[in-house]
Formats: C-alpha cells, sequence, structure tokens
C-alpha cells in the first residue's frame, strides 16, 4: 500500500504594511516572522515601520527612556517598558515607543498576560513622531483614547514640539505648560519635564527638573500611596 505524504499547512503570509487584520490574525503572523522587530496593528491595519535614523528618532527615544527610567527607579509600583506590544482591543496592537504604567497589584489598569504581553491600557503611552501629518497624532492617537490611556505624549521631532495629553471626560486635552517651562503629570506625580531642554537635548536640566518633581511632596504621597496598594 502506497502512503499518502502528509499534507503540509500553507506557509503563512508575512507581514505587510496596509494588512487589514484582526489582532489574533496579527500575532500569529508577527509570531512566525521572529526576525522581524517591529509591527503594529493600529484601528485593524499593519504598519511595518521603515529603518529608524539616529537624530530623528534615535536620540529623542534614547533621552526620552532616560528620562522617564530615572522617574521610575525611585518610584516603586510602576513598570517602564520599550516598544512592548500592547493590547487594547481586537483591531489595535500596538508598539509604543514608551509606557509607563502602574503595575496591577498597586492598582494599575493594564496587566501583563501570561505570555507576557500588556493588556489593557497603561497609564501614560510616549511616541517619538516623524512629524505632525505621522499616525501618532491621528488613528494611534484615537486608539489610545478610546481604550483609557490616560496621558499621551507625541514628540513632534521635525516640527521640534512636543504635546502631552490628559484624558478628560473621554477627551484628550493639553497638559499646560507653566511659567518656567515646565509640564507636570497629573496621573504620575513628581514626572515633570522641561519641554524646551528636551527638545534642544539639554538633559543636565531635563532631569535636574525632574528631580525637583521626584523631591516634591506630592511626589512623596504616592510612593506612600502605592505601598500601601502593594
Amino acid at each position: 500500500m502506497v502512503k499518502t505524504p502528509p499534507q503540509q499547512k500553507p506557509p503563512l503570509p508575512p507581514l505587510e504594511s496596509g494588512d487589514r487584520l484582526n489582532r489574533y490574525e496579527f500575532e500569529r503572523r508577527y509570531n512566525a516572522m521572529p526576525h522581524l522587530r517591529k509591527a503594529e496593528l493600529i484601528e485593524g491595519v499593519v504598519y511595518v515601520p521603515a529603518t529608524l535614523r539616529f537624530r530623528n528618532h534615535g536620540e529623542p527615544h534614547g533621552n526620552l527612556i532616560g528620562w522617564l527610567w530615572t522617574y521610575k527607579i525611585v518610584t516603586p509600583g510602576v513598570g517602564l517598558g520599550i516598544e512592548p506590544t500592547v493590547r487594547l482591543d481586537l483591531d489595535n496592537a500596538p508598539q509604543p515607543d514608551a509606557v509607563l504604567l502602574i503595575e496591577e497589584q498597586c492598582g494599575g489598569q493594564a496587566r501583563l498576560s501570561e505570555d507576557d504581553y500588556v493588556e489593557g491600557a497603561p497609564e501614560l503611552v510616549a511616541e517619538i513622531a516623524a512629524s505632525s501629518a505621522a499616525i501618532d497624532l491621528g488613528d494611534k492617537k484615537r486608539a489610545y483614547r478610546r481604550n483609557g490611556v490616560k496621558e499621551y505624549i507625541v514628540w513632534q521631532v521635525f516640527e521640534q514640539k512636543l504635546d502631552w495629553f490628559y484624558l478628560q471626560e473621554g477627551e484628550y486635552v493639553l497638559l499646560p505648560i507653566d511659567e518656567e517651562g515646565v509640564i507636570r503629570s497629573r496621573i504620575f506625580p513628581g514626572l515633570w519635564l522641561a519641554v524646551e531642554e528636551l527638545l534642544t537635548g539639554d538633559m543636565a536640566r531635563v532631569l535636574a527638573v525632574l528631580q525637583a518633581g521626584l523631591a516634591s511632596p506630592e511626589q512623596a504621597a504616592f510612593v506612600q500611596q502605592l505601598r500601601q496598594q502593594d
């Protein structure tokens, strides 16, 4: 008797920008492409970014992470992620440039899944955008707002502009810049940002302003609150 060779499953199509998928199919194809470092699903559409330049993305990204990391290491109960996949809903699985979240056991609104993905909306998301016309201020912003990301930072590198949005009554409003050129987070007390200095790369001043925030009474009260919930 002639044996029939087992049928092989056809290979999965590669992810390509413009594909329209749900999150499950997106993850299935993504996991079949181990060489692929980054791909995002935004409002049901796949985006595979091009290569990233140093001054237009790499260096700003590094400075942003340095600022957030300094806050994170002195604030127990807060987690920082660099480009994690975030499962927002069936049509959205972005990889933000940075997320700052309150850990679930400390009362945070997102959680880590059994397979180590962020599920739900982190408290703060930050993106480095090529320009004001980028997806970060369009479909991504709408997806983050709809899913309850409480604060959203968009650094528009070409325009040398930074917007920090706060979710208020279901809409994003800009956090104010005070007379000293500083924005203060409403979700993470003590997370202060010297905006102009970040844009110009004066990280010494950025970190000095952050240190003032970390020494504030509201930061101390926030840390105490997180410890009580842990």
